[in-house]
């Protein structure tokens, strides 16, 4: 079986945000599968993905702490600045984190570590919506 749907995610302040319930919720299929595979991919340029602890949520404020730190909006190193001065920041960000997450499906749940989830890292001030493809691949029970 493979299934494809698109998710949009409301839009977001800027930081490390949980969206794991949002895709688990968006696949009604998830549960018929035994074993398979999530590929989500985000089709933004200035947000990511990232899997990382899903419990404490001062992790998800040093993520930003960090990245703000090492990638600082208004650089003097950026050129590219006419979308604002956190626009070339974000695609850094993004490039460092990454476009995709794929997550073991088995037994009709995500696969992951007990205190894994799925972040958006929002990169911008004002980002607006997020658009996710989710495809879901596997073996089902009938």
């Amino acid at each position: 079986m493979w299934i494809q749907t698109e998710l949009t995610l409301k839009p977001r302040q800027r930081g490390f945000h949980l969206i794991t319930d949002e895709v688990e919720n968006a696949l009604s299929q998830l549960g018929k599968v035994t074993t398979g595979l999530l590929h989500v991919f985000i089709q933004h340029t200035s947000a990511s993905l990232t899997l990382n602890e899903n419990a404490d949520p001062t992790v998800r404020e040093d993520f930003e702490r960090f990245f703000n730190q090492n990638v600082p909006d208004g650089s003097h190193l950026f050129r590219h600045t006419q979308e604002g001065p956190d626009d070339m920041p974000a695609h850094i960000k993004a490039s460092l984190l990454g476009s995709s997450v794929s997550i073991p499906v088995c037994n009709g749940r995500l696969k992951m570590g007990t205190w894994q989830g799925i972040y958006l890292g929002e990169h911008r001030d004002d980002g607006g919506a997020r658009r996710l493809i989710l495809t879901l691949q596997g073996d089902c029970s009938d």
